[in-house]
């Protein structure tokens, strides 16, 4: 990761997989950083895995040594901070409480902003004096590779900060996009959740197995997402034979307002993923590290391939 923006300085707020993240975005864009984690044990993990993240990504592994880590906002010098991004644990309880503190302890020239993956900062924010300088910066995970980062707007947010915190993402080699409005799941999610449905919805009525929609999406439109997106890649193909398809397969699209049950079944045997050793498929220890080792080699490959050109024109 490059940076072109001046060094500036900034509080990340939870130490977990999301905050450790964002800490090693703006570290590696040459910014200090306070990164304020409540928990002991994560605490002291933290600075090697902060090194060992950074190098992964091909940043110096030394710019850990400019993330300070401490137990609480009280123990964060506030002298130039210029930003604060929440990573809270996704409870909005939660953080509407590191709000409320922020607001109280955070002078009132720091732009004030969560990473929430689908709480609206408008909700966060509520009742607040302060929401003008309130905004979503929502980072996909994990957050020092995906390149794309959501600005969000509520009816409140000053958008001159939005526009700073836009040309600071860019700064820091991100490519935001900017909402002018804070609905639920912003726009990335949205559109993740549209395709997430009907992909369960496959599974669960028997049409595809968990690998074979996987393999769907990921050597078909997924193949070329990575260079172009769905608007752009139907500019090359055609509006009018994707719209003949619409017209067909619309009214057959899974449309319930429940996840799947497939997706329910798994968690009522608390089988998450990874974390517990399995969901639609068994992970051990050693099948765990093959595949974050593969995931994230990859993940370099697509954002060398985007740095060398193929990042979407205009037309002249």
């Amino acid at each position: 990761m490059t940076t072109n923006h001046p060094a500036g300085k900034a509080v990340v707020i939870g130490g977990g997989t999301m905050g450790s993240g964002v800490a090693m975005v703006f570290a590696a864009g040459g910014w200090s950083v306070q990164l304020v984690e409540s928990v002991a044990a994560l605490r002291t993990t933290l600075p090697e895995r902060l090194r060992e993240g950074l190098t992964r990504t091909g940043a110096d592994g030394a710019r850990a040594e400019h993330i300070a880590v401490m137990a609480a906002l009280s123990d964060v010098n506030w002298d130039g901070v210029e930003l604060v991004s929440e990573s809270a644990t996704e409870d909005l309880a939660i953080k509407r409480r590191v709000f409320t503190e922020l607001e109280r302890v955070a002078p009132a020239t720091v732009i004030l902003t969560s990473n929430s993956s689908s709480y609206p900062i408008s909700e966060i924010a509520e009742g607040l004096a302060t929401q003008q300088r309130m905004l979503g910066m929502h980072f996909l995970m994990p957050a020092q590779f995906v390149p794309i980062v959501e600005v969000i707007c509520s009816g409140h947010s000053d958008p001159a900060l939005a526009d700073r915190l836009v040309e600071i993402l860019r700064g820091l080699g991100k490519r935001p996009v900017r909402l002018n409005r804070d609905l639920p799941g912003f726009l990335v999610n949205r559109i993740q959740a549209a395709l997430m449905r009907e992909a369960l919805d496959l599974v669960d009525r028997g049409v595809a197995t968990a690998e074979d929609v996987d393999a769907a999406v990921q050597y078909g439109f997924g193949f070329r997402y990575a260079v172009c997106g769905p608007i752009l890649q139907k500019e090359h193909s055609g509006w009018e034979i994707s719209t003949q398809l619409y017209r067909r397969v619309f009214p057959t699209l899974c449309n319930t307002a429940a996840p799947a049950p497939v997706l329910e079944a798994l968690l009522a045997r608390k089988r998450f993923g990874m974390k517990t050793g399995g969901g639609f498929m068994d992970w051990n220890a050693a099948a765990i590290a093959r595949e974050r080792e593969r995931y994230e080699n990859g993940l370099r490959q697509v954002v060398e391939l985007m740095n060398n050109g193929t990042n979407r024109t205009k037309p002249e």
